[in-house]
């Protein structure tokens, strides 16, 4: 298992309807490829920034299965004209639990 970490930061006075998006969106990561879990989280401190943890089987079921699909696209659609720069990925694994 391996977790999508995307450090999103959205422009101001944008959150709400960034978070319908995200929500509206939520499907297409329930179909995708070994896509175990999604979920989004605000931050406390600075409201504007936001964590999109998504569970995956591997690596490759993000990067290349759901990020050379059309629901990606969508995905891209919905959400991207509320970002204020461009999310930062990286893919985290447990080591101690």
């Amino acid at each position: 298992m391996v977790y999508e970490m995307a450090h999103i930061t959205v422009s101001a006075g944008k959150n709400a309807e960034f978070e319908a998006a995200v929500a509206q969106a939520l499907p297409l990561f329930h179909r995708a490829r070994g896509c175990r879990a999604v979920e989004l989280q605000r931050g406390v401190e600075e409201p504007n920034q936001y964590v999109l943890v998504v569970q995956w089987d591997t690596v490759e079921d993000h990067m290349v299965h759901f990020r050379e699909s059309a629901d990606f696209q969508e995905w891209r659609r919905l959400v991207g004209p509320h970002f204020e720069k461009p999310p930062v990925v990286g893919h985290t694994q447990v080591v101690v639990k």
